[in-house]
């Protein structure tokens, strides 16, 4: 019995060994899709209206999102919406007197480390929505859009249907199943 316990402690370490080895912060992380709303200057009036057009984009998108389970869901989703974004976005700019428009793509790209609150996303590369405002050179926003951690009313209870996966856990149960 200690034999096949001291076997299936050294495969759950060899297991964990192959899979630490294989992150890194070159990898996408397949689990989120994050958004990124990239202001047109650091002056303050494109600041300013960046956190507007961040309002009115979670405002649009909330209601899309409401019901998608995954994550490729969410970028077919937000792929199909782009034009739609776009035009949300160049209203509130148009609406605030701005000359400069808006520019939505899904991109990959490195992120830094971020805390939500207690959830923590480490640094690595990141499937996302990239929303350029202007020339897009200032300091910028973002957040996640799968799992709706930024598309969450306070309000409701939608975000206790959020579901955080492990991959480490999702590897130690199918081993022992």
């Amino acid at each position: 019995m200690k034999v096949c316990k001291f076997v299936a402690f050294g495969v759950i370490i060899a297991v964990l060994l192959m899979v630490v080895g294989n992150l890194s912060s070159e990898s996408v992380d397949n689990q989120y899709l994050r958004i990124h709303i990239r202001a047109n200057s650091n002056l303050d009036i494109d600041q300013n209206i960046k956190y507007a057009v961040k309002d009115d984009v979670v405002d649009f998108l909330t209601p899309y999102l409401v019901n998608v389970n995954d994550k490729d869901s969410a970028i077919d989703l937000i792929q199909s919406l782009l034009p739609e974004i776009e035009r949300v976005c160049d209203s509130v700019l148009q609406n605030n007197g701005y000359t400069y428009t808006s520019r939505a793509k899904i991109n990959t790209e490195q992120f830094p480390t971020r805390a939500y609150g207690d959830f923590v996303l480490e640094e690595g590369i990141y499937d996302a929505l990239i929303i350029e405002l202007g020339s897009g050179e200032g300091n910028n926003w973002w957040c996640v859009v799968y799992p709706p951690l930024c598309f969450v009313n306070k309000n409701d209870n939608s975000s206790q249907n959020i579901k955080y996966k492990s991959k480490l856990l999702e590897i130690i149960e199918e081993f022992f199943n």
